[in-house]
């Protein structure tokens, strides 16, 4: 993998780059549209490239080990084969959807033992089969296992918790290196600061994990519950410590308006469900603010979804028809808003890093975090 600066803005610690991977460039900022079990909810493959003009996608590890399972990737050459989509895949460690069990999982120093959500059946993550797991997925991008600690977490168990995340990290790496890729490309292996909202657990964390050399870097452990200030101060705090020629991962981050704030500092890749899960309850995010569909000022809109859009659905459908399809539960209807959503964060983030380039950011990002925010 290779990762090459294009451009630092003037004003602010905003970055345009390239990273480059065997199954192609991805030009960053870049926000990844979440495929959790293999898809991204409610999009084609086709839609993903040629509308939204997704570069990269996520698939999880949790989720794919319980369904299709590892006999079925393996079999057919792993995630890209099965889903067939082409370009880079990063795939998350599980860590976050296991420790979201918390009724049904017991952690201890050699991993975590849980049941399955699908079944109830008893199964267990350590660092070492988390990495062979990533291995037969077979994405470009794995991440290492982890403990996500919530927001609100204590000193003395954050402390506790970012200790046994960089002992796994240890283990993760130790593995990653003693196992080859299975597919015949290469894979990367990225390393998680956690440290919750303690600026000096996240130096820590990220003094850290920058011993491995790796060739990028993730933030995990914001937007878990904290106030939306400390997740920006702790950003801040870490992407002082972060190597500036290894891309730098915000982990589940989030609004449109958190993506221009994180990428002001410094921040190259970014993921969410929020514009897949919002858009199929009706919520439009959109250049000039938000809408929720389902409200009655729409009913008799029929103007385009999106003047301003980028995909077909902005031009081919309207406001009134899209409420009349999420109020009676159509399943076109989380279809047009999903294709939507993630086109306006595609354009959202290559509009960033066209005006990062250009050199004027700044004014740029200052004009639309207040459009962004608006209730239409």
């Amino acid at each position: 993998m290779n990762f090459s600066l294009v451009k630092n803005d003037i004003a602010s610690n905003a970055r345009a780059a390239v990273l480059t991977t065997d199954h192609g460039q991805i030009e960053t900022p870049i926000f990844m549209p979440v495929g959790t079990v293999g898809s991204v909810k409610a999009s084609h493959v086709r839609d993903l490239k040629d509308e939204i003009e997704a570069q990269i996608i996520l698939g999880n590890t949790y989720h794919l080990y319980l369904r299709p399972g590892l006999d079925v990737l393996k079999t057919v050459g792993g995630l890209h084969k099965f889903n067939g989509w082409d370009r880079p895949i990063l795939t998350d460690s599980g860590g976050f959807q296991v420790f979201s069990l918390t009724d049904i999982r017991k952690m201890k120093e050699e991993g975590v033992v849980f049941k399955s959500h699908i079944d109830g059946s008893k199964h267990v993550f350590t660092p070492e089969n988390v990495m062979d797991i990533e291995r037969v997925i077979g994405a470009d991008i794995m991440m290492a296992f982890d403990e996500c600690t919530p927001g609100t977490a204590d000193f003395r168990y954050a402390k506790e918790s970012m200790e046994r995340t960089h002992r796994w990290l240890d283990r993760c790496w130790k593995r990653f290196d003693e196992t080859e890729p299975i597919y015949g490309y290469n894979q990367s292996l990225f390393p998680i600061v956690q440290g919750c909202v303690y600026p000096d657990l996240r130096r820590q964390s990220a003094e850290y994990v920058t011993r491995k050399d790796a060739d990028g870097y993730a933030i995990g452990g914001l937007a878990v519950g904290e106030p939306t200030e400390q997740m920006y101060e702790m950003i801040e705090v870490v992407n002082e410590i972060l190597p500036k020629d290894k891309p730098r991962y915000l982990m589940g981050v989030g609004t449109p308006a958190n993506l221009l704030e994180a990428i002001s500092r410094g921040v190259d890749m970014f993921d969410c469900v929020m514009p897949t899960r919002n858009g199929r309850n009706g919520m439009l995010f959109t250049s000039n603010g938000i809408i929720n569909i389902k409200n009655e000022k729409w009913k008799y809109d029929f103007s385009p979804l999106d003047e301003n859009g980028t995909t077909y659905v902005d031009r081919d459908y309207s406001k009134a028809y899209l409420r009349h399809l999420i109020i009676s539960k159509e399943i076109l209807g989380p279809m047009i808003a999903t294709v939507h959503n993630l086109g306006f964060y595609l354009w959202l983030v290559k509009e960033a890093r066209k005006h990062i380039i250009q050199g004027d950011f700044t004014s740029w990002r200052d004009m639309m975090l207040p459009k962004v925010t608006n209730r239409l």
